[in-house]
């Protein structure tokens, strides 16, 4: 089973991804973890991304389509995966259901689309606060640390990033309107997308979430 998952930055992609992963044992793909092992792996396509990246600017399409390919050829996808983060474009879409066609995964098959109304991103995304050690984030409203202004998981001290100030999120948010969220009609002519109030609480969209996935595993 082929599962992307599609939504605004802050709808809560990453946690939910990371929930389906652990309970189906399907490994979550995002696209700096493609981009990182492809550099580290040495190949011919991994140097010539590390070029890309070295010289600071976007890895173009042809060249990222390759690098899922690659990753989706591994043992660990043979039951499945979960993309977070790819495709961002109708044009990546289009090509990924072109590179998929000539895969054992033929086609996606469920687009988690989390919805999350923008003011609600933009508090969400504002209260986040990044673990500058280890990149553990947390949510001071849904899942704060247990100690204010110290990491869970290695103590050191939270701050927050600048990509997460009003301004910068309110810019990121046009970026996703405009580059991304064509994907959700994209998705939904193909009859894969279900739509999620991600404005919900983690709990409860992961139980929604896994309704869904559920019934397609048993189908």
């Amino acid at each position: 089973m082929l599962i992307v998952f599609l939504g605004p930055p802050g709808a809560g992609k990453g946690t939910q991804a990371s929930r389906v992963s652990a309970k189906y044992g399907m490994p979550k793909i995002s696209t700096g973890d493609m981009l990182r092992e492809a550099v580290a792996a040495g190949s011919d396509l991994g140097q010539r991304v590390a070029s890309i990246m070295d010289a600071g600017v976007l890895v173009d399409d042809a060249t990222m389509a390759q690098v899922v390919r690659e990753r989706l050829l591994k043992e660990d996808v043979t039951t499945g995966a979960i993309l977070d983060g790819y495709p961002r474009t109708r044009v990546q879409a289009e090509g990924f259901d072109a590179l998929l066609a000539g895969t054992r995964h033929g086609s996606v098959d469920l687009v988690v689309f989390l919805d999350v109304p923008e003011d609600r991103l933009v508090e969400r995304l504002s209260n986040r606060r990044a673990c500058p050690s280890c990149g553990a984030n947390f949510q001071l409203d849904l899942n704060p640390p247990a100690k204010a202004g110290v990491c869970d998981r290695c103590g050191a001290g939270l701050v927050q990033r600048e990509d997460d100030s009003e301004q910068v999120v309110r810019d990121r948010l046009e970026v996703y309107r405009r580059q991304t969220e064509p994907l959700v009609a994209y998705y939904r002519d193909h009859g894969v997308l279900e739509r999620f109030d991600g404005a919900d609480s983690i709990g409860d969209v992961f139980v929604a979430i896994d309704e869904v996935i559920s019934r397609a595993v048993r189908a």
